[in-house]
């Protein structure tokens, strides 16, 4: 079995103002301990990267090496894999895009998913309620 976390997660994990901390930091912890495959796409640890470190998200934003350190860690875990786009990547974005008008925001979520399929990923720990416009996947909301 295999799944992935979508970056709100990593960002929830890292905030410890936020009220959704509690259930992410726990839903990490319960990832990192395995045996399951955690995959981990590139777009994903990048725009934890991106917003964790940014001054105006975070009432205490992380600094860069306190955000790439978490991304080691994860890294790090025997059970992680890393991935992204590999041949034939455009037209599997093309064939999750057909059914779903993909613009703006929905962009990365399209990206993320056609990530998900090249991999053969099924299931996505996430808060993003776009998600749920894509066929295919599972989505598991960790604060519900």
């Amino acid at each position: 079995m295999s799944a992935t976390v979508d970056v709100n997660v990593l960002l929830y994990a890292s905030d410890s103002s936020s009220r959704f901390h509690r259930g992410a930091k726990e839903l990490l912890d319960r990832l990192t301990q395995g045996p399951d495959l955690l995959y981990l796409f590139w777009p994903v640890l990048m725009g934890y990267l991106r917003i964790a470190t940014h001054p105006a998200i975070f009432t205490r934003r992380l600094t860069p090496d306190e955000a790439t350190g978490n991304v080691e860690q994860l890294l790090a875990l025997p059970h992680a894999r890393t991935a992204g786009e590999e041949e034939g990547f455009w037209d599997l974005y093309r064939a999750t895009t057909t059914d779903v008008p993909v613009r703006g925001n929905l962009v990365p979520d399209a990206h993320l998913v056609a990530l998900m399929r090249q991999h053969g990923v099924t299931a996505i720990w996430t808060s993003d309620r776009d998600l749920r416009k894509f066929d295919g996947i599972e989505i598991r909301d960790p604060y519900e």
